[in-house]
């Protein structure tokens, strides 16, 4: 009250003090007080009228929603300018499937991208004024960025920058339908998510602990000492840890129905190719399996198997897995192994390529080095260039110099699918084992069962039952050893 009183004007102590006065006294009603309102009035919130933002035209709420976002691609290359480019599109009709509009696409050619901002400082600047000519809201690079790279980066565009793996692991997560497919993407989005927390956001490294008085966060910052950052990497450990532990406990279902199938001695065939090869519409045209068709990147995660047939008659199961991409994260291919186990326990991998693609030798490459990381480079492999009726016969030419065995077929107008089926049957392991059998009337399950799991030479019938002939595995030969004739 003393310093209170020392700023005072002349004449305000005196002021003060029988306003003091007047209030032990019990005089509400001085003049000096100023003037008194309602309890309804004192109580009351008063709104400010033009402050708020209102949404009253409902075309402008849809159009809000349903707004896209504005992207602007970026690369650095030092190899040919054709890849270059042909890997910006991929880029492109990546940031599309993930929901974005791309609004235009640079590429700087250099030996290495810049350390500090990725296309150095002169390139950065006139990005920035490229993303604010075309008012774009996010930058993507066409590379994986360092927490310092996309930070710098940042501060340059004055948007929001993201990198190729970070659009393509927002692709799985919007198309993740199963339990599995949906704990496989978030343990990859994690182990993206973990060694960049450092470049997400100030309030990621706000500090608890220490004497930070005089570092200027004051009282109420002093904590057990703990970083928010430390934090959240323990809670992306736990998670990560409950997400394998959940991954694992899918395997006993996968591995009974893989049992189940080798028990019968059931061979199996894998579908595996690039993205929007068009490997689920194979799928159908071969086994009418009704599996989702899109034409859109990475529409299909979980494989789906069915059960196909020779023409011979003997069986056999096919699968539709997950497609591949150039720089394809690791984060998804380890995430993803266990999907990809259908691939590397198979005994053949029908590989379907894209023929109507502007570079498919770069397609078969990718695919391969993917086969080769999941273990299934020694497996027999079947090379299909579909999409066949959109191809000139001068680019079968061409096709066929990449890959001489190829099958041309379309999954559209079902051309070379009857040739692709031969191939399958001429190429799958066939029984080594011959026998002859004498199996009784009253046994026709031995005599269903060789006509479906193996091949049948001959077949006849006397008095004593049914005689055949067929082609067994060792297995199976022990096991009707009883009806050898």
């Amino acid at each position: 009250m003393e310093r209170i009183l020392a700023w005072a004007e002349p004449g305000e102590g005196e002021l003060l003090s029988s306003r003091a006065d007047a209030l032990q006294e019990g005089d509400v009603t001085s003049e000096h007080d100023g003037a008194q309102y309602e309890r309804e009035e004192r109580a009351a919130l008063r709104r400010v009228d033009g402050l708020r933002t209102e949404l009253e035209d409902v075309t402008e709420v849809e159009y809000r929603q349903l707004r896209l976002e504005n992207v602007v691609l970026v690369g650095v290359y030092s190899g040919s300018a054709q890849d270059a480019e042909n890997s910006l599109r991929e880029l492109a009709a990546l940031a599309e499937t993930a929901g974005a509009s791309v609004l235009d696409g640079m590429l700087q050619r250099r030996p290495n991208p810049d350390p500090a901002t990725y296309v150095g400082s002169g390139k950065a600047e006139e990005l920035a004024a490229i993303v604010k000519e075309l008012g774009a809201d996010t930058v993507v690079a066409d590379s994986e960025l360092s927490p310092s790279q996309r930070r710098a980066l940042e501060d340059r565009v004055k948007v929001k920058v993201i990198d190729r793996t970070a659009v393509i692991l927002d692709i799985f997560s919007q198309h993740a339908k199963s339990r599995e497919g949906k704990a496989q993407v978030e343990l990859a989005q994690l182990e993206y998510l973990l060694p960049r927390l450092r470049g997400w956001g100030e309030s990621m490294s706000r500090q608890a602990g220490g004497q930070v008085g005089g570092q200027g966060a004051g009282m109420g910052s002093r904590g057990p000492g703990e970083t928010k950052i430390e934090l959240d990497r323990r809670r992306i450990h736990t998670r990560m840890a409950r997400l394998r532990k959940q991954i694992k406990g899918f395997a006993p279902a996968r591995q009974a129905k893989r049992a189940n199938r080798d028990r019968f001695e059931v061979p199996g065939v894998a579908i595996a190719g690039y993205t929007n090869a068009g490997k689920s519409s194979l799928l159908n045209r071969i086994t009418g399996a009704g599996v989702l068709v899109e034409n859109a990147l990475f529409a299909t995660l979980d494989a789906t198997v069915r059960k196909a047939t020779t023409a011979d008659g003997r069986e056999f199961t096919i699968a539709d897995t997950v497609g591949f991409v150039r720089n394809l994260p690791h984060q998804l291919v380890e995430a993803f192994r266990s999907t990809l186990e259908e691939v590397a326990e198979s005994e053949l991998i029908v590989h379907v390529v894209d023929a109507s693609h502007p570079d498919p030798a770069s397609q078969i490459a990718t695919v391969r080095d993917v086969l080769g990381e999941t273990g299934a480079r020694s497996i027999p492999e079947i090379v299909v260039f579909n999409k066949a009726d959109l191809v000139t016969d001068d680019d079968r030419l061409v096709l066929r110099g990449l890959q001489p065995d190829a099958i041309f077929a379309s999954a559209r107008t079902g051309e070379g699918i009857d040739e692709l089926l031969a191939r399958i049957a001429e190429m799958l392991p066939r029984p080594e084992v011959a026998i002859s059998l004498l199996v009784p009337f009253d046994r026709g399950d031995v005599v269903a069962m060789l006509h479906d799991r193996f091949e049948v030479l001959h077949e006849a019938y006397d008095e004593a039952g049914t005689r055949i002939d067929a082609m067994v595995s060792e297995a199976a030969a022990g096991q009707l050893a009883e009806f050898r004739a």
